[in-house]
């Protein structure tokens, strides 16, 4: 693991809540494990969801509220994307659901990480040891595609979804963040930040991370780190094109490409967002077709296919689309 990542996954880990108390966006899931915890007992746990919406910090919260500041004696942490094979199963897990038990709970709870990549055979060897040792441990499983999950396990467990965070609750960790820090943030960057991070905290956190390296956080520096181009060009580009100025648009998109760095990917991505965003007033039918030729584009660049040639492509598209919409008007 190379120094900037540490550095990056230790200052996420900074500003991780602790306690469920803390966990916001998934009201109804916290709700739910508080009561566990009143209760003193759970089943088994399967946590659903997209990354970095909060499914291993409700697990460590979950135990931190439990078994207190020293819950890590208690709780077995694996992740199946390294530790995913039937002897890992076999024998940590069953090495350490025999171990002795805390005082004031029945049980200790074994956290499976990742545990969509586990194999098959691991898994079969993981329903028989969620039978065997139900009386002194529980399971809390997390992943992000619950139908790589083998029935059986799903059946044995309570299954919790979670879903993207909120604008307004990632922007508001990420304002506390900047002040915490002492860093210059303005609001349309933190926004911004949302927009590419797609409710994903943790990369929303790494993000502010890298733009309050090279200067405050706004929208500049912001799509800078990212790699992205600002939204107003790219909307310029997609004017000029429907204006009929296709050597102007591609003298944009070339522009773009070399001043941001930007993919051929990410620039149809890009183009896709602002298509369908507030800015442009394009007709449904006109969305309609040029949604349909992106996504012929972005098949053909991934298959391998010349950037330059497909962008070109892509412009030219727009320009016709663009001109035939002006002709129909004209007409009518």
């Amino acid at each position: 693991m190379s120094t900037q990542t540490l550095v990056d996954l230790l200052w996420v880990e900074k500003y991780r809540p602790r306690t469920l108390s803390e966990i916001v966006n998934h009201e109804d899931v916290i709700r739910r494990l508080q009561q566990f915890i009143k209760e003193k007992n759970m089943p088994h746990l399967l946590f659903a969801g997209p990354p970095g919406t909060g499914k291993t910090t409700a697990a460590h919260a979950l135990a931190h509220d439990l078994y207190g500041p020293d819950y890590r004696m208690y709780m077995l942490e694996l992740n199946a994307s390294d530790e995913r094979g039937i002897d890992v199963i076999r024998g940590k897990v069953k090495e350490f659901s025999r171990s002795k038990l805390p005082t004031n709970i029945p049980f200790k709870i074994v956290l499976l990480d990742e545990s969509d990549n586990m194999t098959a055979d691991a898994q079969q060897a993981l329903r028989r040891l969620m039978e065997m040792y139900v009386d002194v441990t529980r399971f809390i499983l997390i992943a992000n595609y619950p139908s790589k999950i083998i029935e059986p396990i799903q059946s044995r467990c309570a299954v919790f979804r979670f879903i993207p965070l909120r604008k307004e609750d990632v922007v508001r960790r990420l304002k506390w963040i900047c002040s915490s820090e002492g860093i210059k943030c303005d609001e349309e960057g933190l926004e911004v930040i949302h927009e590419i991070s797609e409710g994903d905290m943790r990369k929303a956190i790494n993000i502010l991370q890298a733009s309050a390296s090279i200067g405050d956080v706004n929208v500049s520096n912001v799509l800078k780190v990212v790699g992205l181009a600002h939204p107003r060009e790219v909307r310029e580009m997609i004017q000029l094109a429907f204006d009929g100025k296709f050597i102007d648009a591609r003298d944009k998109l070339r522009e773009l490409m070399i001043s941001y760095g930007v993919s051929g990917t990410d620039i149809v991505k890009q183009i896709h967002r602002e298509i369908f965003g507030t800015e442009l007033a394009i007709p449904e039918p006109l969305k309609v077709e040029i949604t349909d030729y992106l996504g012929e584009i972005q098949f053909r660049l991934v298959e391998g296919a010349d950037e330059e040639i497909q962008l070109s492509a892509l412009i030219a598209k727009l320009s016709l689309l663009g001109r035939a919409a002006k002709a129909v008007k004209q007409v009518k």
